[in-house]
């Protein structure tokens, strides 16, 4: 999952951002209201990570103006404004969730994992096609029952590719996906973590349409 953390205290965060990024999200840090409609403007996001303090635009004013531009990514709101009339304010002018600070980072996840399920339509915290599990909240991919153990990107980029079974998606697609601003991706990144998941999955699972990009399909 691809999230924006939009967050002007600089040590709240840099933990957030490192949990995340432990927990597999990839995640872009941005710390003002202006920076963050810039970032949202730029490139496609799952999850908003919001706060309600930012300076220039407040998180409110973000959220009316994303709203605005009818963008479907998913807003969580994290805020140490408590009061029901600002829990209220933000859910009514299109947040998803609403989270108050001080907060635990395992629940922070845990709604984050919630916020995606509900999106795409999920109901169960996993992901399978045909005989392939994929579960995002252990970091595990079970293959005939059988666990398979994969490299951190192979993970992610197998969860990027079972979201969307049967989808063609491009290279570049993959590697907004995978990786962040400050990320350096060397060129044929997504091709070497590809060869990887076929080794390890088997070849028939992943296709290569070529000129287009790939998808995951269901192996016999």
């Amino acid at each position: 999952m691809k999230i924006l953390l939009a967050e002007d205290d600089s040590m709240l965060g840099s933990g957030i951002e490192r949990g995340l990024r432990l927990a597999g999200f990839n995640v872009d840090w941005v710390r003002d209201g202006r920076a963050t409609e810039a970032a949202l403007h730029a490139v496609a996001y799952d999850l908003l990570l919001l706060d309600i303090g930012l300076p220039g635009k407040d998180g409110l004013q973000v959220l009316r103006w994303l709203r605005s531009q009818q963008q479907e990514v998913a807003v969580l709101v994290v805020s140490a404004r408590d009061a029901v009339s600002d829990r209220v304010a933000g859910l009514n002018l299109g947040a998803d969730d609403y989270l108050t600070k001080p907060f635990d980072l395992d629940e922070l996840i845990a709604r984050i994992h919630a916020l995606g399920r509900r999106r795409s339509g999920r109901g169960e915290p996993e992901m399978r096609l045909g005989r392939l599990v994929v579960q995002p909240l252990k970091r595990q991919v079970l293959l005939d029952g059988k666990p398979v153990t994969l490299a951190a990107r192979e993970f992610d980029l197998l969860a990027v590719l079972i979201e969307r079974p049967g989808t063609v998606l491009s290279r570049e697609q993959l590697e907004s996906r995978l990786y962040g601003w400050q990320d350096e991706v060397a060129s044929n990144a997504v091709e070497v973590h590809l060869h990887h998941l076929r080794k390890k999955l088997g070849a028939a699972w992943i296709k290569n349409v070529r000129g287009v990009g790939y998808k995951l399909v269901e192996a016999d």
